[in-house]
């Protein structure tokens, strides 16, 4: 049900229209979509955005097969420079540890970064383990084998996941790293496609564990668990908590906006937030779409805010879209 519902957005999407294409990220496709339907009203124009995953929309853009890649895991300034593209953050959200677990409701479960790298290490194997146990006392947990779920494609969000791991456990660091894909360590692991992949896996398997962007949460009523941030708080993923994982991003200090803001200091702060990106060429071959998907971003920045709130992603401020516009969208030839 979940990734039908995601094809019929998709197709919703492609069927107004085809004057702006772009490809990639999972991670930001609900907003997109809600964007993309709006946009259509309003404009005449539609966008066929096909949702495919990071490191599929790295390798559309570079095949200048779309006017527009999108990826949650930023490409670094010198393949930036060699492939001649721009980079710029469109939307702020949060990754989220969701799980399959017959009693527990919603944020009932707590989980430090230490202890849910090593279930994902597959050192933890069972619900009941102490280590888990230990972070919620009174809680009546299942002897049940838990089975990681993970994403099969190349993915933002796992690169975002994996940075986090990365961050706060030093066996995952040096075990298994950062990457849009990585080699899961866990025996039970069991791979989906797209967040959408991930959602429906984790709700069918009982007992099961995985990630997926905050939007996929709501849509399909996920359970989900309170992680420790840096400043040793439990907290709970909404707008709120993405937005204060935000508050202190320095977007210009590394070229191509590429910051991370895993584990951000604040006590409100979620501590997998990330921003997606959007690919585009310097020296685009076709300088009417390439000026078309401006508009459509230059709109969403504008107009979309509040479609981006109800689903509980962060917009930009728009201090930052106006930078972006002069000192990133600038160098796009027109």
């Amino acid at each position: 049900m979940v990734a039908a519902a995601a094809v019929a957005l998709t197709v919703s999407v492609a069927a107004h229209a085809a004057d702006i294409t772009g490809a990639g990220a999972t991670f930001p496709f609900p907003v997109y979509a809600k964007w993309a339907e709006a946009y259509k009203k309003e404009t005449g124009v539609g966008l066929n955005y096909q949702s495919i995953g990071s490191s599929g929309g790295i390798k559309q853009i570079r095949a200048k097969t779309v006017t527009f890649g999108a990826s949650d895991a930023p490409l670094p300034p010198a393949e930036l420079d060699k492939d001649g593209l721009v980079q710029f953050p469109a939307i702020i959200g949060g990754t989220v540890p969701v799980l399959n677990l017959d009693g527990i409701k919603p944020g009932e479960l707590r989980v430090t970064g230490p202890v849910l790298a090593d279930i994902f290490l597959g050192k933890i194997t069972k619900w009941n383990d102490p280590k888990i146990a230990a972070l919620n006392p009174g809680k009546n947990l299942p002897d049940l084998a838990i089975t990681v779920v993970h994403r099969a494609d190349g993915s933002g969000t796992t690169f975002n996941f994996t940075d986090y791991l990365s961050a706060v456990s030093k066996d995952w660091a040096d075990t298994v790293g950062k990457g849009a894909a990585v080699k899961w360590p866990a025996p039970s692991s069991v791979g989906g496609k797209g967040n959408e992949g991930v959602a429906a896996n984790v709700t069918r398997v009982k007992g099961a564990i995985g990630y997926v962007e905050y939007a996929y949460v709501k849509k399909n009523n996920m359970n989900y668990m309170l992680l420790e941030n840096a400043d040793g708080k439990y907290v709970g993923p909404d707008d709120k908590t993405f937005a204060s994982a935000a508050a202190k991003a320095d977007w210009f200090s590394v070229p191509g906006m590429g910051i991370s803001m895993v584990n951000a200091k604040g006590a409100d702060s979620w501590p997998i937030s990330t921003a997606s990106f959007i690919l585009m060429y310097k020296q685009p071959a076709d300088k009417a779409a390439s000026a078309e998907a401006l508009k459509f971003f230059d709109w969403a920045f504008k107009n979309g805010k509040a479609l981006a709130t109800e689903l509980e992603y962060v917009p930009l401020p728009d201090s930052l879209t106006a930078e972006i516009r002069s000192k990133v969208w600038s160098q796009i030839q027109k």
